[in-house]
């Protein structure tokens, strides 16, 4: 080809252009690349995302969050922070994260009360909360606690033998409290012999099985409390109602005679016939997306009829096999026709009104069985879930669930003992001579 002047400007001038189109290029990548990202979660359980629950709060949170994170120049514990921070600060851009050295600063630490390296400060709607457990799940619930806008306060009867809402015994509700607690509501047990009033910021009073028979100017008070609008839970249990008639009776509740008995548990393995089996739920916000079974030890059936002004729907049916056994629970244990009562049961109703004046709506759950939510019994099945969700749906916080703990199925790796074995001898002995002997064929071939 002949080289002339024209040839080469022209040249100069496509390589020029190139060049700049080029650079162009790679600089509009690199703008992209600081305003989109890309991140993929490939682990079983998706550990290393956020779960849909606490996106779900995010999106509900109005406003900035504030993170400040006392932790020295270690950086795997910077690292881990930033990680664990940066997962909420993809689905809220206004939430801010600053490291403060707690060993530049111990005015501030002492002021604050800092203990652990690593420990975090949230700050939203003006309150805050510490946290010296960084995972997703104390942060998600601590911005559950910061996002409530007040206090919950749930008020326990006590005095009658009742289930203990931070006790350790088998049939008292200290796991359950505990968890209550951990999701900002506010405990307090109320003996009305010796406190006869029932504070106005009562979120939700809770009945959970008395033992022996109230007063009946104790009733009058329950029901002055509800008559006025107040949030009511009831765990009842089959040993009777120990004064309580009058309250059931204004809310429209009568109990079956019996225990539920659920031949269902017999396939499952289960030989005591007083654990009744819930499987599946009607549609409510306190059963929405519940897919888990339920366990009830020593149940009772409801009937309901709401009174004028309220609305009601049962949430826990016991199986079509199931029945209320009027009699002895010992020996052969069979239906007895015309004596015991059919299934399915009602286990759980929940009612609803208007309030008057004040607005807003006022709820009451009444459910037949108070041992599915103690220590004994809370870790089975969705009990636990159950119960939050009950806590919620009174106390009007309904839009906030439970999350979950994720696990992580992938990490460990088991062999047997000859699995152990032959990869052991695979690595110590076949691959070093397996890699010689190519290594001398080789150099044999080439001396060849």
């Amino acid at each position: 080809m002949f080289v002339s002047g024209k040839t080469r400007r022209a040249t100069r001038i496509q390589n020029a252009l190139f060049l700049v189109l080029f650079l162009a290029a790679v600089g509009m990548l690199a703008w992209l690349s600081t305003r989109y990202s890309f991140t993929a979660d490939w682990t079983a359980s998706g550990r290393n995302t956020l779960s849909a629950a606490s996106s779900e709060l995010l999106e509900r949170l109005d406003g900035p969050v504030n993170v400040t994170a006392f932790a020295n120049e270690d950086e795997s514990v910077r690292r881990a922070i930033r990680d664990l921070l940066a997962r909420y600060q993809r689905h809220k851009r206004d939430i801010t994260l600053d490291f403060v050295n707690p060993d530049l600063q111990p005015a501030r630490v002492r002021e604050l009360g800092i203990r652990v390296n690593g420990e975090l400060l949230i700050e939203y709607g003006g309150r805050q909360e510490k946290l010296a457990s960084v995972s997703e799940q104390s942060i998600t619930n601590a911005l559950q606690r910061l996002a409530r806008g007040g206090e919950r306060w749930l008020v326990f009867l006590e005095g009658h033998g009742e289930r203990k809402p931070l006790g350790e015994a088998n049939h008292d509700l200290g796991a359950w409290g505990k968890r209550l607690a951990e999701k900002g509501f506010k405990i307090h047990s109320q003996n009305l012999v010796a406190d006869p009033a029932i504070a106005d910021n009562t979120a939700v009073l809770v009945l959970a099985g008395p033992q022996t028979g109230l007063m009946p100017g104790e009733v009058a008070l329950i029901q002055q409390f509800v008559e006025g609008g107040g949030n009511l839970l009831w765990l009842a249990d089959p040993d009777g109602l120990h004064g309580l008639r009058p309250l059931a009776e204004m809310l429209g509740v009568s109990f079956v005679p019996g225990v539920v008995v659920d031949p269902t548990t017999r396939v499952l393995g289960i030989s005591d016939p007083r654990l009744a089996i819930v499987s599946s739920y009607p549609p409510h916000p306190v059963t929405r997306n519940f897919d888990v079974v339920t366990l009830f030890p020593q149940a009772v059936g409801l009937t309901h009829t709401p009174p004028p002004g309220w609305q009601s729907q049962a949430i826990l049916l016991s199986a079509e096999r199931s029945w209320a056994e009027a009699g002895e629970l010992s020996g052969k244990i069979a239906r007895d026709e015309g004596v015991d009562t059919p299934g399915p049961l009602t286990l759980g109703v929940v009612m609803s009104r208007l309030r008057g004046g004040e607005g807003g709506e006022q709820r009451v759950a009444v459910i037949g069985d108070g041992d599915f939510l103690s220590n004994a019994y809370l870790g089975n099945g969705g009990n636990l879930a159950l119960g939050m969700n009950l806590v919620n749906w009174l106390s009007h916080d309904d839009r906030f669930i439970d999350i979950p703990v994720k696990t992580a199925p992938d990490r460990n790796l088991s062999f047997s003992p000859l699995a152990q074995g032959l990869i052991g001898f695979g690595w110590l002995v076949l691959l070093p001579l397996g890699l010689a002997v190519t290594g001398g064929l080789v150099w044999w071939r080439r001396r060849r």
